[in-house]
């Protein structure tokens, strides 16, 4: 498919809402397309921008903007794709840009005017709602929670929470008028507000006693208690103190598995291998990150162990996952699952994997690796498929529809016959002979130029060639290709010698013969300017041939025995400048 084809695809997709499948199409049309095509990262980066991965949809609107800097539309991508990401006074800055370009811009204007409204909203408080919010895939997950599975088949509740992500601060006001609302953020925070308060006492407590304040605060409305709940935890010295420690003990796990992959990688370059795995399994047991498992693939890779690789490899890219590790970490370890399955020879896992690695994170090595594995499964497929005795009964096929005059069908089956056996010269002559027939001349001597380079001893080939040139009258080409034909043949015995000398001499009678209407004084002067001719009577040799010629004719039977003298002399001839009656 060309990149065109591709584009529409995507664009159908995205119209159905499809953004994944529309993501690959856009992205196999940036594959397909001979120059970059900002159009085709704008229409991605919306696809992206849709599925809330403003990350990458502010990947591509760079992208876009970077190939075509005059285009307002590119620029409304990186607005919409920053704003996403909370970098407001960025997309203030990519709103203010689009509409310098185009001041009528509609959608600048309406971006335009919604950062603003974010940015004057950005004192409010948001009473820790970014944090909880900001998980993108958050919505998918509510629909999974038994307790909001329900609550998240309404689009509109959707679409507010929706909201709350993009902009948490603007919208923290939207609690206090849905109910809904509270029972989700309930949910994130691991609070049930359908359950009574915990504790030993709580069931012994009867309403209206004055000996606790639990139940007073249990009769008051869940909005208010699931607000003073949340700030009393937030204000607690304790949870502090302990997030301090947390961190502090993260940051020494993560020094001494840092230090343990650097001792992995010293001996990854001694070749000491197995001792390397050991020293990234221990990183990786002091701090989950999936660099060290990448790291383990690696020289598991290169001690020759490629299921084990393999099985790495899969667990970096589900544990990336899950701890939300770099894009460019994940992409790599797809990388390295094309690179090991290669080197099993299984090239269809292994253009999945880099295209995989290329949806992650788009490099020039990986694609020309995804490019290579391609060329080579097209390379094997059409070794697969060949098979002399199809080939034979499609050459059968092909001389059977020429005969009966069904040209395309012919074509077909002698095309068939190429794939079956691209060795046999035999095809592509055969092809050449049909394909002149429906006057593809250019085609037919293409055909006959690969049945040459099969078989240089194949005549055949040279005289359809010849005759294709003579209907283009590229005279000069058709003499070229017929001295040549004559040379080989002369070499395997001159049975088609008769043949290309008639052809010569026909093509030689149509190069210099009158135009219609044009007198033999018009048709002289005409053939006197020929390139070829002039270059014939001003060589000195010819010169001195012609006047030995002048005063003896009998030596002109002596010159015609050197080839190259014989081919000018027939030119000659041909053209009227030598008479020989």
């Amino acid at each position: 498919m060309s990149a065109d084809e591709y584009k529409a695809q995507g664009n159908k997709f995205f119209s159905s809402k499809e953004f994944d499948k529309a993501i690959e199409y856009f992205g196999k049309a940036i594959e397909a397309s001979s120059e970059p095509n900002h159009v085709l990262y704008s229409n991605r980066s919306a696809c992206y921008a849709s599925l809330k991965d403003f990350k990458k949809a502010l990947e591509d609107a760079e992208e876009c903007v970077k190939i075509n800097g005059t285009w307002a539309k590119g620029y409304n991508r990186v607005a919409a794709a920053q704003h996403g990401l909370g970098q407001l006074e960025e997309a203030k800055k990519s709103y203010s840009k689009a509409l310098e370009l185009d001041p009528a811009n509609g959608m600048a204007k309406e971006g335009l005017k919604s950062v603003e409204e974010a940015l004057n909203a950005k004192d409010s408080p948001d009473f820790g709602l970014g944090a909880l919010f900001s998980d993108p895939n958050l919505i998918e997950k509510l629909k999974q929670n038994p307790k909001t599975s329900a609550l998240m088949q309404d689009p509109e509740l959707v679409r507010k929470v929706q909201e709350i992500q993009s902009n948490p601060k603007a919208n923290a006001g939207s609690f206090l008028s849905d109910q809904r609302l509270m029972t989700i953020m309930a949910a994130l925070i691991g609070i049930d507000l359908d359950q009574p308060p915990s504790g030993p006492d709580s069931a012994k407590e009867t309403p209206g006693s004055s000996s606790s304040s639990q139940p007073k605060e249990a009769e008051k409305p869940k909005t208010e208690s699931k607000t003073k709940s949340s700030s009393e935890k937030a204000e607690q010295p304790k949870d502090d103190t302990k997030d301090v420690e947390m961190e502090d003990a993260s940051s020494s796990s993560k020094a001494s598995a840092d230090a343990a992959k650097a001792e992995g990688n010293t001996l990854y370059k001694q070749r000491k291998f197995d001792d390397a795995i050991a020293k990234y399994d221990e990183a990786w047991t002091l701090h989950k990150d999936i660099t060290y498992l990448n790291n383990r693939a690696a020289a598991e890779y290169e001690k020759g162990d490629y299921d084990t690789a393999i099985k790495t490899c899969e667990l970096a890219v589900d544990e990336g996952r899950d701890l939300r590790a770099d894009y460019k970490l994940i992409a790599k370890a797809f990388a390295r699952l094309g690179t090991i399955y290669q080197k099993k020879n299984d090239l269809h896992a292994a253009a999945k994997f880099f295209d995989k690695a290329l949806t992650e994170h788009r490099t020039p090595d990986t694609l020309n690796k995804l490019r290579s594995i391609q060329k080579e499964i097209k390379h094997q497929e059409a070794l697969n498929y060949i098979d002399p005795e199809k080939a034979e009964e499609a050459r059968l096929k092909g001389k059977e529809y020429f005969e009966k005059g069904d040209w395309p069908n012919a074509v077909k089956e002698y095309t068939e016959m190429i794939k079956r056996a691209p060795e046999d010269a035999r095809g592509y002559s055969n092809r050449a002979a049909v394909l002149a027939k429906l006057m593809s001349f250019p085609d037919a001597v293409k055909d006959c130029d690969l049945a040459i380079e099969k078989d240089p001893s194949f005549i055949r080939a040279y005289i359809r060639k010849a005759n294709a040139q003579l209907a283009m009258k590229e005279y000069s080409q058709v003499m070229e290709t017929l001295t040549t034909a004559r040379e080989k043949d002369i070499s395997l015995g001159g049975k088609n010698t008769n043949e290309i000398d008639q052809l010569y001499n026909k093509a030689m009678s149509q190069r210099f013969q009158a135009i219609e209407g044009e007198t033999p004084e018009q048709t002289m002067e005409r053939v006197s300017r020929d390139p070829e001719v002039v270059g014939i009577l001003q060589d000195p040799v010819m010169q001195g041939i012609l006047g030995q010629a002048r005063e003896n004719p009998a030596a002109l039977h002596e010159h015609m025995k050197n080839p190259d003298v014989s081919k000018k002399i027939n030119t000659l001839i041909a053209a009227g400048v030598i008479r020989t009656r």
